[in-house]
């Protein structure tokens, strides 16, 4: 049987809706996006005759020109990651644009029974087939509306009555240029006038609409691993609710230590987290897309609820068919928040925290009845788009002259030509259809973000995987595999360097002088574009900057976890001592590099997380004495008084004004004294004038005693909110009983080594060593439940499966996962000797140590 790859079944899925997509007008939400791209799908719509893809939350003119051509399709194609009715304002805006469509279709990610069951959502079980007579319903009533403005302004542009004020939706401008534009674009057909009677024409045959199911919208990173789009409804879905045991909507509960009355379900079934019924769903057609039968283990009070609705969902019908059998594990995130907080040996973990992502689509809002607001929804989580930003083209063009970026535009500029075509906002193609060229004749092709890749699953270099490859190395190694890989790729353009290049490690300037080398050529720059992106990354990655703010935190990790073995007293005065450095260096001008203010925060999560795992007999308190919290809690509010912090500090939200007037106020303050120091230095005479004004300034003093005050005051109080937070990470709730216990005893045999691995690493190792792993529940699968309920009363009983007699096993970590413990895992899997197993990892997200930071302190947070 074929080795299972979650790439290949995306792309398969893919090729099961070709009649759909063929000869349409297709538009993606932002999470197909980065779905479609981390896959390396877009070719293949094409391949599939899709006429046009677009982006659906950004409707564009042209958008609107597609269907202008008589050739072009009468089929729309909508492919979205959200709820139907989260969709919906954007769906219509979309037809009403495109009226001569005749047939509608709308793939969506969530599944019929997904939407009954997600709070606030105005769709029932039957959700496709009411999605669709009340889409049919509004957009007739849209375009009633917009009939009746035409008549009214007959040569004003169609976008002009696509939006309803009524429905709250945004509306779409468009300018004279635009129209222009578009009258160009039809030269040698129809004027614009009998384009516009051609459309009311085509408007008087009924819309078809069609509602599926498309569940394979996921980012795989290889063959076997794989997360969800960032800016998806299932990654943004709140996996905890507000509550002593939460620390945020996108993180899973802590674990609460005790035994579960009902297997993990909370008393009422409207409690479950609604990222909880999502991802269950997901995993549920993930595993039939995959065709594999699911053994369902979790650990975890999270994991445990939706492996219960995991449960639930099987049925009989699956007894029988030829699935393969898989293990699936399910683990909350919060059982081992250290790992994603820490800085690990993984290259493709820097690359993900150093390269720029893009920014986020406008964002969709729940709909509750006809009123659209974000106050009905339950809480969400912003996480930011794995569509990373790779300057390929700052490398090409990296002296910044004008010359050299003129040559890389005339290298690409059939493929730049051909893309601006299609967009919006170019004025690089004037009516003769010729490219615009500046005075020297040279042409205007250039624009950074088209060289601006992201990473491509699909993309390898001699039927490996770049991505697949990398994962499973630590930073060194994988960029000394890069290095292999762009020498072949010379060896096989026959293309020379200048200079030599050393064995070992590469550095920035020899992975920028063969991207340079390999880029010369147009045909060799396209063809290699997916090892030259990698590599970019990685120079970016290496660089001098973001290694020494990468290398300090791996020091004061380092230091950290050498001081949590000894004392409180000695853990407590190093984080202090980070906190004290940090103001220091926010003083320097030249501090880029070194750990900020905001990083000595993440350094005390950090602090805090070790202390609870070595001092666990601490009390709800915390870990610490009154006197050592104490001088922390100074050091961080003597460092957001002299400094400004992040924005993003949501424990400050409301106090960043007021911070920022007193430290304007203080420096103020400070050049005053200066200058009455000068002053005592002149003449008697000369100082008469001033002490008249000495009650005035009496009064100023007292009143910025009194709001410096208030302010500390204030400050002291969000300090102490802060800490609850801290406290809540260090005691003994975020520890599962299975990490103080059983894999403390490992730690003991195996040293130090042992000790610093995730937990993922400390579960597979048990598993596939058969070890008893406490509180891992087991799910009964579908022959289970029969044998327990109908042949087990005979005697037939079933003996409980083992995870590690599972030839697939699929984990699944409710919260995310970074790429250290990617690369841990399969370390796991080799230790054992296990090369038989086919392990596949899954996550919410992929996590970095920014990510956790706006997750415990940041906008998505609890504090």
């Amino acid at each position: 049987m074929a080795l299972l790859d979650v790439t290949r079944s995306c792309l398969d899925s893919i090729n099961q809706i070709s009649d759909h997509i063929e000869g349409s007008i297709l538009y993606l939400d932002a999470g197909c996006v980065e779905s479609f791209q981390t896959l390396g799908g877009f070719p293949l719509l094409l391949d599939h005759g899709v006429h046009v893809v677009c982006s659906l939350e950004n409707l564009t003119s042209l958008d609107a020109v597609v269907d202008w051509n008589p050739a072009s399709a009468k089929k729309l194609v909508v492919i979205t990651s959200r709820l139907l009715s989260d969709a919906h304002r954007y769906i219509l805006r979309c037809l009403t644009a495109h009226q001569g469509v005749h047939h509608c279709t709308i793939f969506t990610s969530i599944s019929e029974i997904a939407h009954s069951a997600y709070p606030d959502s105005p769709l029932g079980p039957d959700a496709y087939h009411e999605y669709e007579s009340l889409l049919i319903q509004d957009y007739e009533e849209l375009v009633k509306k917009g009939e009746k403005k035409a008549v009214q302004s007959e040569d004003r542009n169609l976008e002009k009555y696509i939006s309803s004020e009524d429905e709250g939706w945004s509306r779409l401008t468009s300018s004279e240029e635009d129209i222009t534009h578009l009258e160009a674009s039809s030269s040698g057909r129809d004027s614009y006038e009998d384009i516009l009677t051609s459309h009311r024409e085509d408007v008087g045959q009924k819309l078809v609409v069609s509602v599926h199911h498309f569940p394979m919208i996921l980012c795989p990173f290889s063959p076997r691993v794989f997360v969800l789009p960032s800016e998806g409804l299932i990654a943004e879905a709140c996996l905890s609710a507000e509550s002593e045991n939460s620390l945020s909507p996108g993180l899973p509960p802590l674990y609460t230590g005790l035994p579960p009355l009902y297997t993990g379900l909370p008393p009422d079934g409207d409690d479950v987290p609604p990222g909880a019924t999502l991802t269950a769903h997901f995993l549920y057609h993930f595993a039939a897309k995959m065709d594999l039968k699911m053994e369902i283990f979790s650990i975890g009070d999270l994991s445990k609820t939706v492996g219960k609705i995991l449960t639930d969902m099987s049925s009989l019908y699956d007894v029988g068919r030829r699935k393969k059998s898989a293990g699936l594990l399910l683990v909350d995130r919060t059982l081992d928040l250290l790992t994603p907080c820490c800085h690990g040996d993984s290259l493709v973990d820097r690359m993900f925290l150093s390269l720029p992502r893009r920014k986020r689509m406008a964002p969709f809002t729940h709909v509750k009845g006809p009123e659209t607001s974000l106050k009905h929804g339950p809480p969400i989580c912003r996480r930011a788009p794995l569509d990373v930003r790779i300057p390929l083209a700052e490398i090409l063009t990296e002296d910044g002259s004008k010359a050299d970026k003129f040559r890389l535009g005339e290298r690409i500029e059939v493929f730049l030509s051909g893309w601006n075509s299609g967009n919006s906002t170019s004025q690089n193609i004037d009516k003769s259809g010729e490219s615009n060229r500046d005075q020297n004749g040279q042409s205007l092709f250039y624009d950074p973000e088209i060289l601006s890749g992201c990473f491509v699953s699909s993309e390898n270099f001699r039927g490996t995987p770049y991505l697949e490859a990398i994962l499973d190395r630590k930073t060194k190694d994988g960029a000394v595999l890069i290095k292999k890989w762009l020498q072949e790729t010379m060896r096989k353009e026959s293309v020379v360097v200048n200079g030599k290049i050393r064995p070992g490690v590469p550095s920035k300037l020899e992975l920028e002088s063969i991207i340079k080398a390999l880029a010369k050529s147009q045909s060799c720059l396209l063809k290699n574009r997916g090892i030259l992106q990698l590599a970019a990354a990685a120079t970016v990655a290496l660089e001098e900057l973001n290694s020494t703010r990468w290398d300090a935190f791996l020091s004061a990790e380092k230091t950290l976890r050498a001081s949590a073995e000894d004392t409180t007293q000695g853990l407590a005065a190093q984080i202090v001592d980070l906190i004290n450095k940090s103001v220091l260096v926010g003083k320097l001008e030249s501090s880029k590099g070194v750990l900020s203010f905001q990083d000595s925060l993440l350094l005390t999560i950090t602090g805090y997380i070790l202390a609870g795992d070595n001092f666990p007999t601490s009390g709800p308190d915390g870990p610490f004495s009154w006197q050592e919290e104490h001088f922390m809690k100074e050091a961080i509010i003597d460092a957001i008084l002299e400094n400004p912090v992040d924005e993003r500090l949501k424990f400050l939200h409301g106090l960043i004004e007021e911070l920022e007037t007193n430290r304007e106020r203080i420096r103020l303050k400070g050049s005053k004294e200066t200058s009455s120091s000068k002053l005592k230095e002149d003449d008697f005479d000369d100082q008469w004038e001033s002490w008249g004004d000495e009650d005035a300034d009496i009064n100023t003093n007292n009143e910025e005693v009194y709001d410096d005050m208030q302010l500390k005051l204030e400050l002291r109080d969000r300090v102490d909110s802060l800490f609850k937070t801290l406290h809540k990470l260090s005691s003994s709730k975020t520890r599962n009983l299975l990490l103080k216990e059983t894999l403390n005893s490992e730690n003991m045999l195996h040293g130090d080594q042992y000790a610093n691995k995730g937990v993922l690493y400390k579960l597979l190792a048990r598993i596939l060593n058969k070890h008893d792993l406490p509180s891992l529940e087991y799910h009964s699968s579908t022959m289970g439940r029969l044998f327990k309920s109908g042949f087990g009363r005979f005697g037939l009983g079933q003996a409980k499966p083992s995870l590690a007699d599972q030839n697939v096993i699929l984990v699944f970590v409710l919260g995310g996962i970074n790429g250290l413990e990617v690369r841990e895992a399969q370390e796991a899997l080799s230790e054992n000797g296990r090369p038989d197993i086919e392990l596949i990892i899954g996550g919410t997200t992929f996590l970095t140590p920014d990510a956790m930071f706006d997750l415990l302190l940041g906008d998505s947070a609890y504090v």
